[in-house]
């Protein structure tokens, strides 16, 4: 069965909703983030599927699509990574290759679990992150821990959530002074 991951960037208090400009990928420059960028190539080579919901895919798509002179690898990456949006009103993606799931979401990505293939990867995507670590689907959250701290947010789980024991696979910090943890969850 494949490896379902959630990848986020987080605050250090827990955000993943982007209200402040604590990220912005394309001024973190090659040079001074060369090691969080290879870490960013080293997992997008490992995965072949990438899972959104519709409003973080039309963000990816007006921005990554046609963006010239990317200098992180992220541009060529989505572009040619097979995507599925969740979405039950969304019927040209006008973003090539990706499918609408625009049934069960839960039973779309079960059924992507249990094909051939690399890891699938969810970012971004709050309500369906939220929805799938509520079905169980998530196998390991990635996590690139800024070190900031906004002070609200939606955060990864929702209120009320709660999971057993995670286990730390991986813990690393990259000269930006971003930390990475990953974590394979019960």
């Amino acid at each position: 069965m494949r490896t379902l991951a959630i990848t986020q960037n987080i605050t250090l208090d827990g955000s993943i909703e982007m209200l402040d400009n604590w990220f912005d990928d394309q001024a973190q420059g090659r040079e001074d983030n060369e090691d969080l960028l290879e870490e960013n190539e080293r997992q997008d080579s490992a995965a072949d599927a990438l899972v959104v919901g519709r409003q973080t895919f039309e963000d990816f798509r007006g921005y990554w699509r046609d963006l010239e002179g990317d200098t992180t690898g992220i541009s060529d990456y989505l572009n040619g990574v097979q995507k599925y949006v969740v979405s039950s009103t969304l019927t040209e993606p006008e973003w090539e290759p990706t499918t609408i799931l625009s049934g069960d979401p839960i039973a779309a990505v079960r059924s992507l679990k249990e094909e051939q293939g690399l890891d699938i990867v969810c970012t971004g995507s709050i309500k369906l992150s939220h929805a799938l670590l509520a079905a169980g689907l998530v196998d390991e959250l990635r996590l690139f821990v800024y070190p900031v701290v906004q002070g609200r947010g939606r955060r990864l789980f929702p209120e009320g959530h709660q999971r057993g024991r995670a286990e730390l696979l991986e813990a690393r910090q990259f000269r930006n002074g971003v930390g990475y943890l990953r974590y394979r969850l019960p």
